[in-house]
């Protein structure tokens, strides 16, 4: 039955609209992912060394702050781990055990890049161990890990349908990262005691291995029990509540589309989602401007933050224009609605969300008025330019969103192409080279002023670029209802 299915797969791949477009994508992201497997190899084999050169013992350095891999681990699996799809509806009515289609849609996970990277640190490294004579317990150790592991794979699908999970699991990582850096508690002191307890024992590593058992029987359990057209696809019935935003009649058609957004941020958990991540990324300057890490500590690196500060909500939401609007795009497009009054309410609501993230970041101000000044001179070229250059992408991503779940906030991979990496060069590469130019060349101000006159420069032509968007949308109208059909 197994192999049944992986034909199903195999043919849902090759008949797909964008099967052209993903395959390309798909051999660029094979040779990302052979870089980082190599990466973790040369690593794995040299870490030990490395720990070793420096008066460390190896194996205990690495269990020390094993439960920061772990925990980093499933956060970011989180973000872009895809879960497995399988389209049940046809498999229902069919004489096929409901077990059998979930242990299948399980067992997809089993052989995903996020697992099999890590086997690329983790073998070589017990290889070492073993030449080095830690002798078999290594290998217990390795079991234990490689446990642990997949227990994340498990345990993350389960974290997808209960976001407080993930939430609780986030907020512990950054309070055990903080109060350690501040010398208030280290809790790596204990968390050693159960990864080095692997080695020195002959018994610990099944911990890990009951563990994974566990993730796996309740993650198995939780969709076998929601396996059935009357639970899994129904869809849930809330309190309807009117909002009517009569305030925005005042603008027309372009009120009106702004209605809907602000519904659809407010009542979809997707777009929820967008909201909580564009709010973190107001604090990802930090990184930057405290001067704590010192590649960071550059002029092309700081406006690399200020486009990053106030454009989180501009980024997460504006690369899916129109895909926000992909379960209703077909009744949308047989009215008579001006795609130009469209765009606008798009550009509007980036717009103003660039603008509360520019203000709530004014704490910024903390480290002196140049460095908000960077993200002042930021949003500017986010609302002239970048705003416009997400637009232009977002003709080009046909990736429908499911607006019920808030996997993927960072963007879907289906919604990459050749195109729209081309149009995300020039929203990081333009602000980070004026600025640099204008540093080196006069002053940091006149590097300000080059990157706010680029963006004033993109405002001023906002018309004649909103036309020739606003083209390049009607040319792709049929090809994206087209591939907003497409279940799989």
């Amino acid at each position: 039955m197994f192999k049944h299915f992986i034909r199903l797969e195999w043919k849902s791949f090759l008949r797909s609209a964008s099967f052209g477009t993903n395959l390309a994508l798909k051999i660029i992201m094979g040779l990302g992912a052979l870089y980082f497997m190599a990466c973790f190899a040369i690593l794995g084999t040299a870490v030990f060394f490395i720990l070793k050169d420096q008066g460390l013992e190896p194996l205990a350095a690495i269990n020390k702050f094993m439960i920061y891999y772990v925990l980093f681990d499933l956060v970011i699996r989180y973000f872009l781990q895809k879960m497995p799809v399988t389209n049940i509806k046809p498999l229902l009515i069919l004489p096929i055990k409901r077990s059998t289609i979930v242990h299948y849609s399980l067992g997809k996970t089993i052989i995903s890049f996020f697992n099999v990277l890590h086997a690329f640190f983790f073998i070589p490294f017990t290889i070492v161990l073993l030449v080095q004579g830690y002798g078999f317990q290594a290998f217990l150790w390795f079991l234990g890990m490689t446990a642990l592991i997949y227990a994340n794979n498990f345990l993350n699908i389960l974290v997808n349908s209960k976001n407080v999970v993930f939430y609780t699991v986030l907020s512990l990582l950054v309070t055990l990262a903080a109060s350690q850096y501040y010398e208030i508690f280290d809790f790596t002191v204990y968390s050693k005691i159960f990864f080095q307890g692997m080695y020195d024992t002959v018994y610990m590593f099944v911990i890990a291995i009951a563990l994974l058992a566990t993730t796996y029987y309740c993650s198995f359990n939780y969709f076998k029990n929601r396996l059935n057209l009357d639970d899994g696809l129904a869809k849930k019935s809330d309190v309807a509540k009117t909002e009517n935003f009569t305030w925005l009649d005042q603008f027309g058609t372009l009120g009106t589309f702004l209605k809907n957004d602000i519904r659809l941020l407010k009542r979809n958990k997707r777009s929820r989602t967008t909201l909580v991540m564009s709010f973190i990324f107001i604090f990802y300057g930090l990184l930057f401007f405290t001067q704590s890490i010192e590649s960071y500590d550059n002029p092309w690196m700081k406006v690399f933050a200020g486009i990053f500060v106030s454009g989180g909500f501009l980024f997460t939401f504006g690369q899916f224009v129109p895909s926000w609007d992909s379960a209703y795009y077909q009744l949308m497009m047989s009215q008579n609605i001006q795609y130009r009054e469209y765009i606008s309410s798009k550009w509007w609501l980036m717009v103003i969300g660039t603008v509360i993230s520019t203000l709530l970041a004014s704490f910024y101000l903390y480290f002196g008025l140049h460095t908000y000044l960077i993200i002042v001179v930021g949003a500017i070229f986010n609302i002239g330019v970048n705003s416009h250059l997400v637009m232009l992408g977002g003709a080009f991503v046909k990736t429908p969103i499911d607006l019920t779940t808030s996997k993927q906030a960072f963007g879907d991979k289906q919604a990459f192409n050749v195109k729209t990496m081309l149009i995300s060069l020039p929203k990081m590469l333009v602000p980070m080279g004026l600025y640099t130019l204008g540093y080196y060349l006069f002053s940091p101000n006149v590097g300000l002023i080059m990157v706010a006159a680029a963006g004033v420069l993109g405002f001023a032509f906002r018309n004649y670029v909103f036309d020739q968007i606003e083209k390049i949308y009607k040319t792709q109208k049929y090809e994206t209802i087209a591939a907003y059909k497409q279940k799989n």
